[in-house]
């Protein structure tokens, strides 16, 4: 579990999951939700910790239990193949369309951690992923039908910033080790501006996307979103501090909160 991304993997699949509630897909609908997107984020997370093996050794990640040797670099090698077998069959359950949307969504994140994240394209995996989540919700529907245009494009923003706040802290030792994706080439002053920037810009499309006059319930959160933004990129800081990555994860929270507010828009 310590090897698979736990929080993040739980994350993601509470929230699916929710937005599977928010469109209508009922209980089983939700749990065939919940099952497959858990299995594709743990195939996810044990590749990554299988390919950083040597990287992680070099740096000396006392946090990896491949880096410290607690685990064989084949025990998690294995680990996300079985989770990746498992999550064929589980995304497949929601419904063909809704099972290549999820699949695709998967693929795109071994093609992160296997190439992409290297390179000045890392951000595409994680804006294809997360727009594409609405899509694996909507089009399991009894009724398939294909998201709104905003609850995408919010899902894309939102992937792009949590990219970003995922590499911020650990820019310089990415950089260190030879991990030169789009945000360690932009360096972290840009960063902690581009962080807050992208999820309020998710948190915008929120409100003006949705059919009908935004109310307080849109306006309020998103001007606090926009406080919380400011605040916490522009007030001075240590170079290495942590309160821009926290800003851009309260601002990332709200966002998600105002979409599985707007869910039965959604589809």
């Amino acid at each position: 579990m310590r090897a698979c991304h736990l929080e993040p993997a739980l994350a993601v699949t509470a929230i699916a999951t929710a937005l599977a509630v928010a469109v209508g897909r009922g209980v089983a609908g939700a749990a065939a939700v919940a099952a497959a997107v858990l299995a594709g984020q743990l195939s996810v997370g044990w590749c990554n910790d299988a390919v950083d093996a040597h990287r992680d050794i070099r740096c000396g990640r006392r946090d990896k239990p491949l880096a410290t040797g607690e685990l064989s670099q084949r025990a998690v090698a294995v680990a996300a193949g079985t989770a990746l077998a498992l999550c064929v069959p589980l995304s497949l359950l929601n419904g063909a369309a809704a099972g290549a949307a999820h699949l695709g969504m998967v693929a795109t994140g071994w093609a992160y951690n296997l190439r992409l994240k290297h390179t000045v394209l890392s951000p595409l995996p994680y804006a294809v992923a997360f727009g594409s989540l609405p899509a694996f919700v909507t089009l399991g529907l009894p009724m398939p039908s294909w998201p709104a245009w905003w609850a995408v494009a919010a899902g894309a923003l939102l992937g792009v910033g949590a990219h970003v706040v995922n590499v911020f802290p650990d820019i310089e030792d990415d950089l260190a080790a030879g991990v030169r994706g789009l945000p360690q080439r932009l360096g972290r002053t840009v960063c902690r501006w581009v962080s807050p920037f992208v999820m309020l810009s998710a948190m915008a499309v929120l409100v003006v996307g949705p059919p009908g006059r935004a109310g307080a319930v849109s306006w309020v959160p998103a001007v606090a979103a926009g406080v919380v933004a400011v605040v916490g990129t522009a007030v001075p800081s240590a170079n290495r501090s942590r309160w821009p990555f926290r800003a851009a994860i309260a601002v990332a929270g709200m966002a998600v909160a105002q979409l599985l507010l707007r869910g039965g828009d959604m589809g």
